[in-house]
């Protein structure tokens, strides 16, 4: 099943740092920020995380919940998080299934060789389950701030409407 705006999630279920089951429903009634990113501990994958650490009080205050997902495994996760600070979990992917799911994984050219790699990319889930919005080969310098904008829309939307 493929992943469409205003469509729910196709079902999925995978464990997160601190042991913590993520699955397509989850976090139901909570607007869900799932992010991809290619590996732990690079330049750019770090810059991203501690953009989202840096705003996560607002992320929280809006109602959001920030899981980042990649094909590290879990004692590279803990390790990454704990050096980083992340207040939130990350997703061990290392069988790519939700990266497949997801249509994250893509043919990159690195060094001369064609290789399978990450395509960083965001996806927005609102408090009902639906993607609301999806960012697909971001770069990094401003990508959090878009997205901690489409979520105050989306938070301020839904109080307006209850």
């Amino acid at each position: 099943m493929a992943i469409v705006v205003n469509k729910p999630l196709p079902e999925f279920e995978s464990t997160a740092t601190g042991d913590v089951l993520v699955t397509n429903t989850s976090h139901l009634g909570h607007i869900f920020i799932l992010y991809f990113y290619p590996k732990d501990n690079t330049p750019g994958c770090t810059t991203e995380a501690l953009h989202f650490r840096d705003k996560f009080d607002e992320f929280t205050q809006a109602g959001a919940v920030i899981v980042g997902v990649s094909r590290d495994n879990m004692k590279s996760h803990e390790e990454f998080k704990q050096a980083h600070e992340l207040p939130f979990e990350l997703i061990a992917d290392t069988e790519e299934k939700m990266c497949h799911m997801f249509g994250v994984v893509k043919n990159k050219i690195m060094y001369g060789k064609k290789v399978k790699g990450i395509e960083r990319s965001t996806f927005l889930i609102g408090a009902d389950g639906l993607l609301k919005q999806e960012w697909r080969s971001i770069k990094v310098p401003g990508h959090v701030d878009e997205v901690l904008a489409a979520v105050l829309a989306l938070h301020t939307a839904s109080s307006a409407a209850s």
